[in-house]
C-alpha cells in the first residue's frame, strides 16, 4: 500500500493550476450516453474516479478515446447492455449516474448501488422517487438497481430533501422524457449547472440550474458536442486551506472565484488576506488565524467537501472554533487522526466539532478514513512539527491529480512511498 510521508514547518508558496472538477466531470462522463454522436469533454481530472467510470462504460459498448491526458472522445452509438456489472464501479459513489442516462435513453438501466467513502448515510430514495415520477419500476435486488419503464413521461418531482445526486440524475432521465419535467427543491451546487449547460449543449431544453426550480423540455434525440468541466472549487479549495495552515502565500489559478465565495469569505474571516482576479484567488495566510463558526450546507453555503480542511486551519487559530455539518452525519471520523498529532477536537452529537486552537500539531501516522478527509490530514502534516505518514491514500487519489507533485512545486516535503525502506530514505534527504 502507497503512503505520503511529509516532513512539516514549511512555508508554501508560489502558483498552482487547478484541474476539472470531478463531480462535474462523473455526470457529464454518464450524460454522454444519452447520444449515439461523439461527445469530447476536456479538462477531465485524471483520477481514479473517472478512469473507473470511463473502464465501466467501455465494457457495455461504448467507444472511448483518450484525446490527451485531460481529453476524452465517447462514442455511446454500440452500447450492447444497460448492465454495469463492473466490480471497480461498485466502489464508487459516481455508479448511480448512469442510470439516469442509460433509462432515459434505452428505458432500462441495472447499476450496483453507490459505494465511495463511508461518510454517513447517503440514500437514494429521491432517486427512485424522480425515476417513479417519470413512469420508471424501480427494484433493489443482489446490490443492484434495476430501472425499467414502457416510456418516460415528464412529471413535477418535488424532492424532499436538497440533494445534489438525484438532481442530476433525474435531469439525466427527463431531458428525452415525453412532455415537461419541473424539479423543485433542487439542489443549486455549480456542477449542476455545468451538467445542464452540457446538455443543452447536446440539444436539450433545461431552464433554471443553479436555482431550486429546474424545467426540462423533453426533446427527441439529442446530438453530439464538445465541451471543458468547470474547474474543481473543491480542490481550490484545498490548496487555499494550505496556504492558511502553513502561512504560505498561493496563488490558486483556473478558477472561478464565484463558486469560492463561502471558503473566500471564511479565510478572510479568519485573518487571511485574499486578492482576487477574474480566474484566480491568492491567499496569504501570514497572520495569526481567528476563531469562527462554521457551518456546512447546501451550495452556496460553506461545502460539505471542505469542512475537514477548516478544521484543521482551525486547530491552529486563537480561541475556540465550532464546526457543524448538517450534510453528513458521518464526517467526523478523521477527528481520531488529528488527536494523534495534539490536536483538541470533541465531537458531540455526531456532526458538531469544537476545535481548541493549540500552538502545533506533530507529526505521526495517521490514516485516511475517506477522500476530503484524508487530504486533510496531509495538510495538517504540512504545518505540522516533524515527520507525517498518511496511510491509505488511495482514497486521496480518487479524486486529487498529483497532489504530491503540486504540493512539491509550492515548496513542501512530500513524498510517495511504499515501504520502510523509502521512508527512510525520505527522512535521510529531508532538510
Amino acid at each position: 500500500m502507497e503512503k505520503y510521508i511529509i516532513k512539516g514547518g514549511n512555508v508554501l508558496s508560489g502558483e498552482v493550476s487547478i484541474g476539472g472538477f470531478k463531480n462535474a466531470a462523473l455526470p457529464i462522463i454518464a450524460a454522454a450516453l444519452l447520444t449515439e454522436e461523439n461527445v469530447v469533454i476536456d479538462n477531465i481530472p485524471d483520477v481514479k474516479d473517472i478512469n473507473v467510470l470511463l473502464d465501466a462504460i467501455s465494457e457495455i459498448g461504448a467507444v472511448v478515446k483518450r484525446i490527451s491526458r485531460h481529453s476524452v472522445m465517447i462514442n455511446a452509438k454500440g452500447i450492447y447492455s444497460t448492465c454495469l456489472e463492473n466490480d471497480m464501479i461498485k466502489k464508487i459513489r459516481a455508479s448511480y449516474y448512469p442510470l439516469g442516462s442509460l433509462l432515459g435513453r434505452f428505458k432500462k438501466a441495472v447499476v450496483p448501488l453507490p459505494g465511495g467513502c463511508n461518510i454517513g448515510n447517503r440514500p437514494i430514495d429521491q432517486h427512485i422517487k424522480g425515476f417513479q415520477a417519470l413512469g420508471a419500476e424501480i427494484k433493489i435486488e443482489h446490490g443492484m438497481i434495476i430501472a425499467n419503464a414502457d416510456k418516460l413521461v415528464g412529471n413535477d418531482v418535488y424532492f424532499d430533501v436538497t440533494t445534489v445526486g438525484a438532481t442530476i440524475n433525474v435531469m439525466l432521465a427527463a431531458v428525452l422524457a415525453e412532455g415537461n419535467t419541473v424539479l423543485e427543491n433542487a439542489a443549486k451546487e455549480p456542477h449542476i449547472v455545468d451538467v445542464a449547460n452540457f446538455l443543452n449543449s447536446m440539444g436539450a431544453n433545461i431552464k433554471g440550474a443553479g436555482t431550486d426550480v429546474i424545467r426540462i423540455k423533453g426533446v427527441k434525440a439529442l446530438h453530439g458536442t464538445e465541451y471543458s468541466v468547470i474547474p474543481d472549487q473543491i480542490e481550490a479549495g484545498t490548496f487555499m486551506m494550505a496556504a492558511a495552515v502553513t502561512k504560505g502565500d498561493i496563488t490558486v489559478k483556473n478558477v472561478i472565484p464565484k463558486h469560492l465565495e463561502a471558503i473566500s469569505a471564511k479565510l478572510a474571516e479568519m485573518g487571511c488576506k485574499l486578492t482576487e482576479g477574474d480566474d484566480y484567488i491568492r491567499v496569504n495566510g501570514n497572520c495569526n488565524l481567528k476563531r469562527t463558526k462554521v457551518r456546512a450546507l447546501e451550495y452556496p453555503g460553506f461545502p460539505t467537501d471542505m469542512q475537514p480542511q477548516i478544521t484543521v486551519a482551525l486547530c491552529f487559530a486563537e480561541g475556540t472554533s465550532i464546526v457543524t455539518d448538517t450534510i453528513f452525519d458521518g464526517r467526523f471520523k478523521y477527528v481520531d487522526e488529528l488527536t494523534k498529532m495534539g490536536a483538541n477536537i470533541k465531537v458531540e452529537g455526531g456532526n458538531t466539532a469544537i476545535v481548541e486552537g493549540i500552538d502545533k500539531l506533530t507529526g505521526a501516522q495517521v490514516s485516511s478514513p475517506d477522500l476530503r478527509a484524508g487530504v486533510a490530514l496531509v495538510t495538517a502534516g504540512l504545518a505540522a512539527d516533524g515527520f507525517t505518514i498518511v496511510d491509505d491514500i488511495e482514497y486521496i487519489e480518487r479524486g486529487y491529480e498529483q497532489l504530491d507533485e503540486k504540493l512539491r512545486k509550492l515548496g513542501a516535503q512530500i513524498q510517495r512511498v511504499r515501504d520502510d525502506k523509502e521512508i527512510k530514505k525520505f527522512k535521510l534527504k529531508a532538510v
